[in-house]
């Protein structure tokens, strides 16, 4: 996060906004600039990505499923945006941590032992550790302490659209995002591939919640894509994983999309139509 903090330093806040006075490494002035930069990135991820995929790749045809709620695309951007800001608050504090220096995250290529083998080594390492503990948060958090004040609210969308993605309790939003942020301060990241991947990440939480149920065949049982989670809205108890599978498969919470054997969402609207 210091990449960007120090390209709107350079070109923006320190010509245009602060005094002139207010040095850029001053923590107050840190805070502050990561609070605003962390928001307007996040509600431009959001509303970028979510409108693309909510006109191109979105069913509308969904819509017309009994379970879609009244008003539901505004209410989902409505819930969002008042979250997001709340969720940005314990993030920022991890962002300005780093900016501080406190994680392992890397400038060059060289810094890294094993170059750009490490580089791609610590993307699927990125993938698979932040899918654990997506998993586990998420399972978590349908626990009965926890589900009613912090989940629930998620669930109201049985058929979600891409602005879903972000529909969160403030408290649920923030700890699904927390191995995003707890991996460079374990693990050698290069700063330029964290970015890459935070985007990444926001995209695909969008992507899976994008209503399109096409999956390769071969990658059915290993993605896990909007299938499998629009049957973790409308059943709750299976499909917690972000990215693969896996975990679901080993916490005994796996079930084969109901859209691939017929009986999906889209296959109940085309009943209803018939009859």
């Amino acid at each position: 996060m210091d990449l960007v903090l120090d390209a709107a330093d350079r070109h923006l806040l320190t010509p245009y906004v602060y005094p002139a006075g207010w040095r850029e490494g001053e923590p107050c002035r840190q805070l502050l600039s990561l609070f605003v930069i962390t928001n307007l990135g996040a509600l431009a991820l959001y509303l970028l990505f979510g409108t693309l995929s909510y006109y191109f790749i979105f069913d509308h045809n969904l819509k017309k499923h009994p379970q879609f709620l009244e008003n539901q695309v505004r209410r989902e951007i409505a819930y969002a945006l008042r979250s997001l800001p709340w969720i940005s608050v314990p993030t920022v504090a991890l962002f300005f941590a780093e900016v501080r220096g406190y994680s392992k995250l890397y400038d060059n290529i060289e810094d890294s032992p094993y170059g750009w083998t490490g580089v791609f080594l610590s993307m699927l390492s990125f993938l698979f550790f932040t899918d654990m503990g997506i998993y586990w948060i998420h399972r978590g958090l349908h626990h009965k302490l926890f589900y009613k004040r912090f989940h629930k609210p998620h669930h109201l969308w049985k058929i979600a659209t891409p602005f879903a993605s972000h529909a969160f309790h403030p408290v649920d939003g923030f700890m699904q995002s927390l191995p995003y942020h707890i991996y460079p301060f374990l693990f050698p990241l290069h700063k330029i591939t964290y970015l890459g991947l935070y985007i990444f990440v926001n995209v695909w939480t969008i992507s899976i919640h994008d209503g399109d149920y096409r999956v390769p065949r071969l990658l059915r049982h290993v993605i896990n894509g909007s299938a499998h989670h629009t049957d973790h809205h409308l059943y709750f108890d299976y499909n917690y994983g972000q990215y693969f599978t896996l975990w679901d498969k080993i916490g005994g919470s796996y079930k084969s999309p109901t859209a691939f054997a017929g009986k999906g969402p889209h296959d109940y609207l085309r009943k209803l139509q018939e009859k």
